[in-house]
């Protein structure tokens, strides 16, 4: 058990350390640097809270054998201590086994918010309408674990569908709950418009950004290029008559983000920084990624945009997730956000693949 004691070590030591951190008058004065390290202790504290539980199990085995190396206890008191030794060795065997993946797999930007940008691609206003759904379907599905939505950016056409729509979704482990959901998403049904009754393929691509704060992406001043301009909403009418429209591009990466919904200027690119922060922490995870290599591939999926990940049958009531061939036949309740068939055996066989992986460095 030498292993797990030095790891629960290290855990009690780093949260220690934060607590610490988070009482010094000059981490309190640095509002970026206080948050940096709330955010810390934050995802360590359910590691640690598993750490205490394990202590408080040795405790009770070092109890229970104590007991048992009493002459004095009697046949009761020995039963007694023979039933909590048992219960007390295996609770450390599940205990010691749980901190040790969630150690190994534990995303540091798990608690983080996140930003999903959803397109849509082949398939012209069937994909449009369908890129509608998809955010609809992640709506529902964030507000059923209790986090907050709003909509960012929306280019909107004609039909009711979005050519390109941003949600942010605000709540700890919003990240943790949809971080699986990047790619490309097919849909097949047959569209309102197809007299012939013909099935079409249309897909629509999705796009899930850990939320960055100013202090892990800095933009400089002459990093940035404003443009403003005026409004436009479907079929190209005006939606507004001031040039409240904002145009970011940040000058070294050529990343460019408008975002007009909002009336006000200042409103429309304290959104768009949002997204573009989100953008240029992704290009940086990206970068870090490669450097690791291997260790990047044990993921589920890729996280590419590129990648084909689900197809949604509507005339076989089929939703098929083709990274780990997993099936459901509930297609309608899927479309209203029941995704945690997907997202909990997504995790499972990403923690799988991570395990593996380290037992074989």
């Amino acid at each position: 058990m030498a292993a797990i004691d030095n790891l629960i070590d290290e855990i009690e030591r780093s949260y220690e350390e934060l607590n610490a951190q988070l009482a010094d008058p000059e981490v309190l004065g640095d509002r970026g640097r206080y948050a940096g390290i709330a955010r810390k202790h934050a995802e360590l504290q359910q590691v640690y809270d598993l750490a205490r539980r394990f202590r408080a199990a040795e405790q009770t085995v070092a109890d229970a054998e104590g007991l048992l190396g009493d002459d004095s206890s009697d046949a009761e008191m020995r039963d007694f201590a023979q039933d909590e030794l048992a219960v007390g060795r295996r609770r450390l065997e599940e205990l010691s086994e749980e901190i040790r993946v969630r150690m190994l797999t534990r995303d540091p930007n798990d608690a983080k918010d996140v930003i999903i940008e959803i397109r849509a691609g082949t398939g012209g206003d069937e994909a449009s309408l369908f890129a509608g759904e998809l955010a609809r379907m992640y709506t529902r599905y964030a507000q059923a674990k209790g986090f907050e939505v709003d909509i960012l950016s929306a280019n909107e056409n004609d039909n009711g569908g979005y050519k390109e729509v941003t949600l942010e979704v605000k709540g700890r482990g919003a990240f943790s709950a949809l971080k699986y959901e990047s790619g490309v998403h097919r849909v097949q049904r047959v569209p309102a418009t197809e007299a012939a009754g013909r099935i079409h393929t249309s897909a629509a691509t999705v796009a899930v950004l850990p939320e960055a704060e100013d202090i892990e992406i800095e933009i400089g001043p002459n990093d940035l290029r404003v443009d403003i301009f005026r409004a436009r909403g479907p079929g190209g009418q005006s939606v507004n008559t001031t040039d409240s429209a904002v145009r970011l591009t940040h000058v070294p990466t050529g990343v460019t983000v408008s975002c007009q919904d909002e009336k006000s200027q200042l409103q429309n690119k304290e959104r768009a920084l949002r997204i573009l922060r989100a953008r240029l922490f992704e290009l940086e995870q990206a970068k870090q990624d490669e450097e690791r290599g291997a260790a990047r591939r044990t993921m589920v999926g890729s996280g590419d945009r590129a990648q084909k990940i689900r197809t949604y049958n509507f005339p076989q009531n089929r939703v098929s997730d083709h990274r780990i061939g997993l099936t459901s036949h509930r297609i309608a309740e899927v479309m209203e956000g029941a995704l945690d068939e997907f997202t909990e055996a997504l995790a499972a066989e990403d923690r799988r693949k991570q395990l593996a992986a380290a037992g074989g460095e």
